[in-house]
């Protein structure tokens, strides 16, 4: 299967609008095709309103942003892209029939994933060329911070595609479920389905409100689910004997007629209860309001989760790990470049260029500039990409050594605001075999404005012994190769050495 640089989404909407926002943010292009025109102004409505939540995602370095194109010619799109992401409406032969029209446009190399609530993969691909490379991706709304995606494929769908579609949902931050065998709403859906059954009676029977059942889930399990899903915090119920004595304890409960399996009659009753619950529950609140709400929340509970590295803060902080690995990847090939022909030095007189970014929206101050501290963040960025570059990766660091700040100077030149496209290059200034000293200098693309200067000072420590210690020869070698070569760099306009480093 191909590598993924466009995906076509096949079918616009909420879920199309998700796929869109999460592919462009991780640096994957998006052509958008639907029927109806009007859909280009409502996907790129829907981008813009997912991209403030999903700039405070991570604050890890990001690729350059995916391009968004759209097109009405649905054949057109299948044979331009690398992946298609099907949102058409939940109608068996809609999807067969327009499956089957695309798949004969799309290379046989390129994978067709349903987002399918419930449909079964084996009779969507019935009509298709090539099934081999259909399944299901079923994502969660918003799909742009949800990371939930069930994949599941048919009779005829290939183990090499599955791999390659949990590999691609991976690459864009997800966690790709894979499915053990196909049955009617995959695994989440009917998990959902059963409670929303036992809302519906309940309301029904005057039990109690839609906001009541709300505040039982948000106040009491929902905070659990977070993190762990029922059958662990089952477990965690049962003491230290575990799920057997949970089960011993509480299984006869389940013979007692607590819950309904049929749904009740959607009767008017039914529905005005449930919508005039709603309603009250909103409180006067847009849906886009509401939607801002959900995604502050959602943003806040996965960073928190990260910290503990568990549910979805695990699936964050795996993404993370990649951003961080693809900038050290990027760093070393910047070192690389301005190898000269002979590949036995640097050239002289250029510093590394090894930050590419832009201001996000929540990183301006109420003067629309720049705030401080993102300074500090953008120069982090740059020396974390080049300690990757000479080696001081994640496995480094796990070995108990690590470089750590010792004196920070930031000189402020120009301003910069919301959006600009900005650049971070740096230079060594001096070295010994326990310090090393950068100087960083932020510019404006659009005009290469020197926008600010930061000199850093690190300070190599073995964090067993509780105390400086020499580097690793191969980073240090790495490293002065740098130095070396910027020795006859220029300092930047007004530029003063806060700092001293003897060699330096």
């Amino acid at each position: 299967m191909r590598q993924v640089r466009t995906l076509g989404l096949l079918g616009t909407g909420v879920i199309g609008g998700g796929w869109a926002a999460r592919a462009l943010h991780f640096g994957i292009d998006v052509l958008a095709a639907d029927t109806s025109p009007a859909m280009e102004q409502w996907i790129r409505g829907a981008v813009d309103n997912a991209e403030g939540a999903l700039a405070r995602l991570t604050f890890a370095p990001l690729p350059a942003k995916g391009t968004l194109s759209f097109t009405t010619d649905l054949a057109a799109m299948a044979r331009q892209v690398d992946f298609i992401q099907e949102n058409i409406p939940e109608q068996l032969e809609l999807k067969q029939r327009v499956l089957a029209d695309v798949s004969r446009s799309a290379p046989p190399d390129v994978i067709i994933a349903s987002s399918t609530s419930g449909l079964m993969p084996t009779d969507l691909q019935r009509d298709m060329q090539a099934p081999e490379r259909f399944l299901v991706g079923h994502p969660f709304n918003p799909v742009y911070l949800l990371p939930l995606v069930e994949v599941v494929g048919g009779v005829r769908t290939s183990g090499q595609a599955l791999d390659a579609a949990g590999d691609f949902y991976r690459y864009i931050g997800m966690h790709a479920l894979r499915v053990r065998r196909e049955v009617p709403g995959h695994l989440t859906d009917r998990l959902q389905e059963a409670l929303w059954r036992e809302i519906l009676h309940m309301v029904n029977d005057g039990v109690a409100t839609t906001g009541e059942l709300d505040d039982a889930i948000v106040y009491g399990p929902g905070l659990r689910w977070a993190a762990m899903g029922t059958n662990l915090i089952y477990h965690l119920a049962g003491g230290e004997s575990g799920m057997r004595h949970m089960l011993k304890q509480f299984g006869p409960c389940l013979k007692w007629p607590w819950t309904r399996l049929e749904a009740p009659e959607l009767s008017e009753q039914l529905i005005d209860r449930m919508v005039e619950g709603t309603q009250a529950q909103a409180g006067g609140r847009s849906i886009r309001e509401l939607e801002r709400l959900r995604d502050d929340y959602l943003v806040a509970i996965q960073q928190v989760l990260r910290q503990f590295n568990i549910g979805a803060g695990a699936t964050l902080r795996a993404l993370e790990e990649r951003l961080y690995l693809q900038s050290g990847a990027a760093a070393r090939d910047a070192v690389a470049r301005t190898a000269t022909a002979s590949g036995d030095s640097l050239e002289s007189g250029r510093p590394l260029r090894l930050i590419e970014t832009q201001v996000r929206p929540e990183w301006v101050d109420y003067n629309g500039h720049m705030t401080d501290s993102r300074y500090l963040q953008v120069f982090g960025d740059a020396t974390d990409a080049l300690l990757r570059a000479v080696g001081v990766d994640d496995a480094y660091r796990q070995s108990g050594r690590a470089l750590y700040t010792v004196e920070t100077h930031v000189s402020h030149k120009a301003e910069a605001l919301a959006l600009e496209p900005l650049y971070v290059t740096t230079s060594i200034l001096g070295l010994d075999d326990k310090r090393v000293h950068l100087v960083h200098s932020l510019y404006r693309r659009r005009d290469e404005r020197l926008i600010a200067t930061g000199e850093q000072l690190y300070l190599h420590v073995n964090r067993a012994a509780g105390r400086a210690a020499p580097m690793d020869a191969a980073v240090h070698a790495g490293l002065e190769r740098i130095r070396a070569a910027h020795a006859g760099i220029p300092e930047p306009a007004g530029f003063t050495r806060h700092l001293r480093l003897s060699g330096g």
